[in-house]
């Protein structure tokens, strides 16, 4: 299932460290704190275990939302990239 990772932390060492996680469970960045990949429903719940025990009693907010085909399919996107100094 497709997984989109979000979250909102302020301590830059717990950030960093949620961000590993995410990595270690092949997620791609695709924003500085937004993750996108599949997991399965049990890696889903491994996941969001470690970066809950990750994150402690510190402030921070972490949300995962699954995304069907479907509705993965219906996107909207705007991704301009630049030619890199080509005119």
């Amino acid at each position: 299932m497709r997984c989109l990772v979000v979250y909102d932390i302020s301590d830059d060492r717990t950030r960093t460290r949620i961000a590993d996680c995410c990595l270690d469970y092949g997620l791609d960045r695709i924003q500085y704190s937004a993750f996108l990949g599949t997991l399965t429903r049990t890696h889903q719940e491994e996941l969001m275990r470690k970066v809950r025990k990750v994150l402690g009693k510190r402030e921070g907010k972490i949300q995962m939302f699954v995304i069907c085909e479907k509705d993965w399919a219906q996107r909207l996107e705007v991704v301009q990239e630049t030619d890199g100094g080509k005119e």
